[in-house]
C-alpha cells in the first residue's frame, strides 16, 4: 500500500511537470495567471479539507467536494477569462454545462449515501479510510496525518484541478466548434447514462440486500453472493469507474478540438485519474476478495473496467 501511495504522489509531481515542460509555450501571462488562480483555489480547498478532517476525524471532506469543485473551476474559466477568442466562447460554455450535469449527477449519488448533511463536516465517511487507518504503516497518529495531508487532501484536490484543466487549454484556442466537439458531447452523455445506470443498479442491489438482512431473511438468488454482479456489472466489475475515467479522457479532446494540438499539458489530469482508479480498484477489490468467497471467480470471469458485452 505504501508503494502505491508513493507512486501516486510521484506521478502527481512528475506527470504535470513533464507535460507543462513539453508544452511550455502554449500560455501567455494572462492565461498563466488564470491558471494560477484556479490552482490557488485547489490548494486552499485541500488545506481546508485537511484541517476539517483532522479536527473531526472524518476524512471524506475531499469526497464532499469531488463532484462540486470541477464545475466551479469550469465556470470560473468560462466566465472570468477575458482573453478568450470569440470562437472559443461557445465551446467553453458547452464544456462548463457538461461538467455541471456531471456534477449534479455525482453529487446526488453521493448525497443519497449519506455523504452530505447540514453540518457539512459530518456525513458518512468512505469505508476505505477506516480500513487504511488499521494498516500498520498508517496506524500511528503522525503517519495518518501525513497520509491525510499529502494523499487524501493535496493529491486528490490537485488531481480534481488537473482533470478539469482541458477547459483552460480550450480557452486559448481559436477553432470554432467542430465534429470533435460534437462527438465528445455525444460520447460524454452516453457515458453519463452508463454511470447513472451502473450506480442505480448497485444502489438497488445493496438496498435490497441490507433490507433482507435487517428483516432476518436468508439471502438467496443473486443476493447470496453479497456483491452486485448483474446488469452492467455482469460485463464489467466497475462499469461506473469505467464511465468516470472515460468522461474525463473525452473531456480532454475538447482542448484538442480548440487548438489542433493532439498532445497538450492538460492531458496530465486524465492520465493521473486513470492511475488513481487503478490503485483504488486494487484496494477495493482486495477488501471484496476477503469479504466475499465468490468474488475470486467474479474477478476471473469479468473484466475490471472495459465492459465485455459478449461475455457469456
Amino acid at each position: 500500500m505504501v508503494k502505491t501511495i508513493v507512486l501516486l504522489l510521484f506521478t502527481l509531481i512528475v506527470v504535470p511537470v513533464f507535460t507543462v515542460y513539453f508544452d511550455q509555450n502554449s500560455m501567455n501571462p494572462e492565461q498563466l495567471n488564470l491558471l494560477m488562480q484556479s490552482g490557488g483555489i485547489a490548494l486552499a480547498l485541500a488545506l481546508a479539507a485537511f484541517v476539517v478532517s483532522t479536527i473531526t476525524g472524518n476524512c471524506s471532506q475531499v469526497d464532499k467536494m469531488w463532484s462540486i469543485v470541477p464545475a466551479v473551476y469550469a465556470w470560473h474559466i468560462a466566465l472570468i477569462a477575458d482573453f478568450v477568442p470569440d470562437a472559443a466562447q461557445p465551446r467553453l460554455i458547452l464544456m462548463a454545462l457538461l461538467v455541471t450535469v456531471w456534477s449534479i449527477r455525482l453529487s446526488y449519488n453521493f448525497s443519497r449515501r449519506g455523504g452530505y448533511t447540514w453540518k457539512f463536516w459530518t456525513g458518512e465517511e468512505d469505508y476505505r479510510w477506516e480500513v487504511l487507518r488499521k494498516r500498520p504503516e498508517l496506524s500511528g497518529k503522525w503517519q495518518w496525518m501525513a497520509f491525510n495531508l499529502f494523499f487524501i487532501s493535496l493529491y486528490q484536490m490537485g488531481l480534481i484541478w488537473l482533470f478539469t484543466m482541458p477547459i483552460m487549454v480550450a480557452a486559448t484556442g481559436t477553432n470554432p466548434l467542430s465534429w470533435i466537439d460534437y462527438a465528445a458531447v455525444f460520447i460524454t452523455i452516453f457515458l453519463l447514462i452508463i454511470e447513472t445506470v451502473a450506480d442505480q443498479q448497485q444502489w438497488d442491489y445493496q438496498q435490497e440486500k441490507y433490507r433482507l438482512k435487517k428483516e432476518g431473511q436468508t439471502l438467496t438468488g443473486k443476493y447470496l453472493k453479497g456483491f452486485v454482479h448483474t446488469g452492467l456489472w455482469r460485463i464489467s466489475r466497475h462499469p461506473n469507474y469505467f464511465a468516470e475515467q472515460s468522461i474525463w479522457v473525452v473531456f480532454y479532446f475538447f482542448s484538442v478540438a480548440a487548438t489542433d494540438r493532439w498532445l497538450n499539458w492538460s492531458v496530465a489530469g486524465a492520465l493521473l485519474l486513470v492511475i488513481l482508479f487503478k490503485g483504488s480498484a486494487d484496494f477495493s477489490e482486495g477488501i471484496s476478495l476477503e469479504k466475499y468467497p465468490d468474488y475470486k471467480d467474479y474477478v476471473k470471469s469479468t473484466p475490471r473496467f472495459i465492459p465485455n458485452p459478449f461475455k457469456k
